[in-house]
């Protein structure tokens, strides 16, 4: 099944250029634990890299989590994800969080107020729920009033910190075999080419056609029922939001891959 939420709503995307953060290592760590689209999941989020702490216990080196974006909008605890990836990460571990649809949805909502409305219907009332305002203030979102003054409430419960996150994500990380990136690669395109908006929205064209990218890719973006550990692709949106599973790919440093996941 490739995808169980296909048709979910699609905001208008952005059409200023995206800040694009390019990150490439010549070797990889001894391992690296890339995790899937969390979605306002803390509790998940929290059994993963529990999960990922003891399966990496006695590794000697540092170790990678990275973060293929999405960590906002549809699940309950959007805004307590974000506070928890701005900490410290584990003894032992170095956190990279590349850019989702949902961040670059988020700071268009924060400029302009069709934005808004788009990211409202995509699942940014329950990121501002999160954040504190009542559900009577954000339906009250929906229903028109002064732009300047719907923006303006947004940004009061969006701490600058956050604000600041979204803005400074990653896009791409590549090292030796693999690349790392929220929704996927253009086939025909050189990596160090692709567009800021392919790598966080493009879905069929990418999903659909088995292409040499130089190394496998490995992404979020498309819910499937289980993780695709495929030739040139690996998915890892289990729709943790909807099924309660989050799901990391492991890689060590033979490139010996396996997965791990919640219940």
């Amino acid at each position: 099944m490739k995808s169980l939420l296909a048709g979910l709503f699609r905001p208008r995307q952005r059409s200023e250029p995206l800040n694009v953060v390019r990150l490439s290592a010549p070797q990889r760590p001894p391992l690296i634990y890339a995790i899937g689209d969390i979605h306002g999941c803390l509790e998940a989020l929290l059994a993963l890299e529990a999960q990922i702490i003891d399966d990496a216990h006695g590794v000697e080196g540092e170790k990678w989590l990275v973060y293929l974006g999405d960590y906002i909008d549809r699940g309950p605890q959007s805004a307590q994800v974000v506070e928890h990836l701005l900490g410290p990460p584990p003894d032992g571990f170095k956190r990279i969080c590349l850019r989702g649809n949902h961040e670059a949805t988020l700071l268009a909502a924060l400029e302009d107020p069709v934005a808004l409305q788009d990211w409202l219907t995509f699942g940014g009332d329950a990121t501002l729920l999160s954040y504190g305002l009542d559900a009577d203030r954000v339906d009250s979102l929906r229903y028109g009033g002064r732009a300047s003054s719907r923006l303006q409430l947004v940004r009061a419960y969006i701490p600058d910190e956050h604000i600041r996150f979204f803005g400074e994500l990653a896009s791409i990380l590549v090292v030796p075999g693999y690349v790392f990136v929220h929704a996927g690669l253009r086939p025909g395109i050189a990596v160090a080419e692709q567009d800021a908006e392919d790598m966080i929205w493009i879905r069929d064209e990418f999903l659909d056609i088995a292409h040499d990218y130089g190394a496998v890719v490995v992404h979020g973006h498309t819910i499937a029922a289980e993780p695709e550990l495929l030739s040139y692709r690996i998915g890892l949106d289990t729709g943790c939001f909807a099924t309660g599973r989050l799901t990391a790919l492991k890689i060590d440093a033979a490139g010996q891959l396996s997965v791990l996941t919640t219940s």
